[in-house]
């Protein structure tokens, strides 16, 4: 592929996420009926190492902080990017869509997805490596099954008009990344589906991948929406908010010291207020916080601690 395809080829995600962005923001300030996404443009400090647009909604009726972020940044490899996440390239491109929201109520789920192109490029400025990655990941803070089974089953959906294999090598690849491994493989939440370093072949092209991840980016509203509009209002009291805010705390630990996109973005002099945009507004850390044995906390533990199967026939 010449330099003319590759960037009429990353143009054509590049689109597609800032168009998704738009329309993601416009469905969320819908439903949150009160507050709005702030707007805020901005570039990589060296002035030509390309920028972003960060959408953050704070304060609302529904969604106490959240983001939709964009970005598409370049830069040339450094040693450090070498030997902590071993590229071997010259310079590099990446490109994509990150979403989280932490709403008010602890009975609606936290939800994070991210989807992005990511290329190499070698002495010559030709592309020497390309790949697509991404995911949604649920992170409910009650287990109300049928809301895990109805996200699981619209990735499924998604995952089986591409390839059956998908959605369960992508669903336990999900199990396996969002983990404390410090906190005995604790899982951050009940998992969806993760995909990272897809190549193209003989059998799957590049119009392929990205075809897959613009559907996967797709599913965000229809798995996550209605599970909202469900959930939204259902009284709570200050101790299920205390349970949320322990639970946001597990999210943070994840966050900073396991994930590979805030580590990326940290390392590569990022911009620090998008990178940590996925932080929860409150949360608590307890010493040795334990829910009582059986309690519809504990309930949630447990599907944590061990994985388990949400949709049949996979």
């Amino acid at each position: 592929m010449h330099k003319t395809e590759t960037k009429e080829f990353r143009n054509q995600w590049i689109e597609f996420i800032y168009q998704l962005q738009d329309d993601i923001c416009g469905t969320l300030e819908q439903e949150d009926g009160k507050s709005i996404f702030s707007n805020e443009e901005w570039s990589r400090e060296e002035g030509k190492g390309g920028g972003g647009l960060s959408k953050v909604i704070e304060n609302g009726n529904v969604f106490e902080k959240g983001g939709v972020n964009t970005s598409v940044v370049f830069g040339k490899v450094t040693d450090i990017m070498r030997k902590n996440m071993t590229l071997n390239g010259v310079k590099w491109f990446a490109c994509g869509i990150s979403i989280v929201l932490h709403p008010v109520n602890p009975f609606v789920p936290t939800i994070h997805c991210n989807y992005r192109m990511f290329e190499l490029y070698d002495e010559n400025d030709e592309v020497s490596d390309r790949w697509f990655g991404g995911g949604t990941d649920l992170t409910p803070y009650y287990l109300l099954e049928e809301d895990v089974v109805h996200f699981h089953h619209a990735y499924k959906n998604v995952c089986d008009k591409f390839d059956p294999s998908f959605y369960p090598s992508f669903k336990k690849d999900c199990d396996n990344y969002f983990v404390n491994t410090h906190r005995n493989n604790e899982r951050r939440g009940i998992g969806g589906i993760f995909y990272d370093h897809q190549r193209p072949d003989e059998k799957q092209n590049l119009d392929f991948w990205m075809n897959f991840s613009k559907a996967c980016a797709n599913a965000f509203i229809p798995s996550y929406l209605p599970i909202v509009q469900k959930r939204k209002n259902i009284p709570f009291n200050t101790n299920q908010k205390h349970w949320q805010e322990i639970r946001r705390g597990r999210y943070v630990e994840f966050n900073l010291l396991h994930d590979r996109g805030t580590i990326f973005g940290l390392k590569t002099n990022g911009r620090t207020e998008s990178i940590l945009m996925s932080l929860p507004p409150t949360v608590r850390f307890e010493y040795n916080y334990q829910p009582q044995s059986g309690s519809e906390e504990d309930k949630l533990l447990q599907v944590c601690l061990i994985p388990r199967e949400w949709v049949g026939d996979i």
